[in-house]
């Protein structure tokens, strides 16, 4: 079967960028886990993770040695990556380097995926609700700053798909860590409200610098979707993992 995996509108036609969000289709798993399951920790097999990456590298026209990807621990830790691997304890990953390529896996966190196109950086971050509590986005700007002189208005930035609103019912302990504009009471005797992740990570872009016209979002709910998409909470955490991979081939 043939992957199939979104390619942001906002990357579009840029030479030599891969940037990309997995669906759960054209893969080799079985269920629960069909089909393009990339997550290691998930319960399936460590074989038919493999051949997933493998049949979406070659499909990509990338090697997957080449891949760069934690544990993902909902930090805020932001890695430098300068070789390909696997780094424990990173929630977000950059790099300047060509022909690395940065992958976070998920299913109902948010992806957020930057590209430098006036110093050839990239950056890839897994955004649960605890990373963007901490603001893992900004903190990634920060080192973008810091590392590539990377100038907050000429980033261009998309917010992938993740568990929407209307499906993300938290407890208000949690939804009280965000600005009120982010959160709806949805259950007030039970202390419940709905939280707007993919809104509040865009608060932290637009904060950071990043032009509200260079920043777009997934249309679409990794909860909702489910023919599309791996969900956590709606499946009871025996789920995939969809990836999100960003880099530049070498010229």
């Amino acid at each position: 079967m043939q992957p199939e995996y979104i390619v942001p509108g906002i990357f579009s036609g840029i030479d030599d960028l891969v940037a990309l969000q997995t669906t759960r289709r054209g893969g080799l798993s079985p269920a629960p886990f069909e089909s393009l399951n990339l997550g290691r920790n998930t319960g399936d097999s460590t074989e038919n993770v493999r051949a997933n990456t493998d049949v979406l590298c070659r499909a990509v026209q990338i090697a997957p040695e080449r891949i760069v990807c934690s544990d993902q621990v909902h930090g805020t830790s932001v890695l430098h990556a300068r070789q390909p691997g696997f780094y424990p304890g990173y929630d977000a990953l950059v790099t300047a380097n060509s022909n690395i390529f940065l992958c976070i896996f998920t299913a109902d966190c948010y992806p957020v995926l930057l590209f430098d196109p006036e110093n050839l950086a990239v950056a890839a971050v897994h955004a649960g609700w605890k990373g963007t509590a901490g603001g893992i986005v900004a903190k990634t700007i920060d080192l973008m700053q810091l590392q590539f002189h990377s100038n907050p208005g000429d980033l261009l930035a998309w917010i992938g798909t993740g568990i929407s609103q209307p499906a993300y019912e938290v407890d208000m302990s949690v939804a009280e860590q965000f600005p009120s504009a982010h959160r709806m009471p949805s259950d007030p005797e039970k202390k419940k409200a709905l939280l707007d992740l993919c809104g509040a990570n865009r608060t932290q872009l637009l904060d950071a610098g990043v032009p509200a016209r260079q920043i777009e979002s997934s249309p679409f709910c990794a909860a909702g979707d489910s023919d599309l998409f791996y969900s956590y909470r709606r499946d009871a955490g025996r789920t995939g993992r969809m990836g999100s991979i960003i880099g530049l081939r070498p010229r």
